[in-house]
């Protein structure tokens, strides 16, 4: 495609995500600095409209943007524009009070949702992608005790358990074998070497010990990632009048935990935004929609996927940094956490 008619399909995609409203040759003069004739613009919205990339609606003389030409318009963009600086620090300072990596995710949520106004969607981060940071043992009762799970993700997973009388001294020999032998490994390589430690176990950490390296191997295969955390549905019903037909079957597909895996499950890649436009959906119901997606983690290594669904007709590249900046906060901030 030639500059011309590239830059006639941005000028009606930026107008039609604006207005909402059918874009039309006149207009389009009027409102940017095309340098050619009303002539040559009708033509080239000719041109654009018998290749595929843009439609007329209804018998008015505007057209909008077929998911072809949003294809487009996207791929062209060149490279996702930075945030400005307010931008950034409101991300930072709305992430920096979490307390843990569930009120994490749902200020994540929150946050996406609040400035792509779009429905956002966070994917908890895999524990076997994850190092074992600390495990805490604190005694509760004279038999139960408490064991904490710390991942470099930022996850806690505690458990309680039933076990004999013990003294804080045992419990201080315990913590200190199972940080040994967890503590920088990756949560496969924890568990491969708390199933060797249960055969050299000291005769005083014997039932107390076996009963605590069980629960954390539970705890370490225990699978996360299949959890999504969902905010800003309301989003949904600003951008269509049409419930029944558009925004039901979209509400009912972002209910399924299985869609929405599916969905963030094909982005895994940091620092790449992915977006898929309409009928590039998997999913019928969500045909109507377009996600906009990317992974988050360390520098490292990638984590879990966030991203946001809306309309076809969306800001793409306001959208597009808005994912990739907040994927870049929480990454950062659960690394640093």
């Amino acid at each position: 495609m030639d500059d011309r008619k590239l830059q006639v399909l941005r000028a009606i995609v930026s107008d039609y995500v604006s207005s909402q409203e059918p874009v039309g040759s006149k207009t389009l003069v009027e409102r940017h600095d095309l340098g050619v004739s009303p002539a040559t613009v009708r033509n080239d919205m000719a041109a654009l409209e018998e290749e595929g990339y843009i439609t007329q609606p209804h018998t008015s003389a505007g057209r909008i943007p077929t998911d072809k030409g949003y294809r487009l318009f996207v791929d062209r963009l060149g490279s996702v524009k930075p945030l400005s600086l307010a931008e950034r620090r409101a991300i930072q300072t709305f992430l920096s009070g979490a307390l843990d990596l569930d009120d994490v995710l749902h200020r994540t949520v929150r946050l996406l949702a609040q400035v792509t106004q779009q429905v956002a969607m966070v994917q908890y981060p895999a524990l076997n992608r994850s190092t074992v940071r600390h495990v805490e043992v604190v005694s509760l009762s004279t038999n139960r005790i408490m064991l904490i799970l710390i991942t470099s993700t930022g996850r806690v997973e505690q458990r309680s358990l039933e076990v004999r009388s013990h003294d804080e001294e045992t419990l201080a020999s315990l913590r200190a074998a199972l940080n040994a032998a967890t503590v920088g490994q990756s949560t496969s390589q924890a568990a491969a070497r708390l199933s060797a430690l249960v055969s050299e176990l000291p005769a005083e950490l014997g039932v107390i010990g076996q009963t605590s390296i069980a629960t954390l191997l539970e705890m370490l295969n225990s699978e996360a990632s299949s959890r999504v955390v969902v905010g800003g549905v309301p989003n949904l019903t600003r951008s269509s009048e049409d419930f029944e037909t558009t925004v039901k079957p979209v509400l009912e597909a972002l209910e399924e935990q299985v869609v929405l895996l599916r969905l963030l499950g094909e982005t895994t890649t940091a620092d790449v935004v992915t977006v898929r436009i309409g009928q590039e959906n998997p999913y019928k119901e969500l045909q109507t929609t377009s996600v906009v997606a990317t992974g988050y983690g360390s520098q490292a290594d990638t984590w879990a996927t966030l991203g946001i669904v809306g309309p076809t007709r969306m800001d793409y590249p306001s959208t597009m940094a808005s994912v990739r900046a907040v994927a870049r906060y929480v990454g950062r901030f659960l690394s640093e956490g």
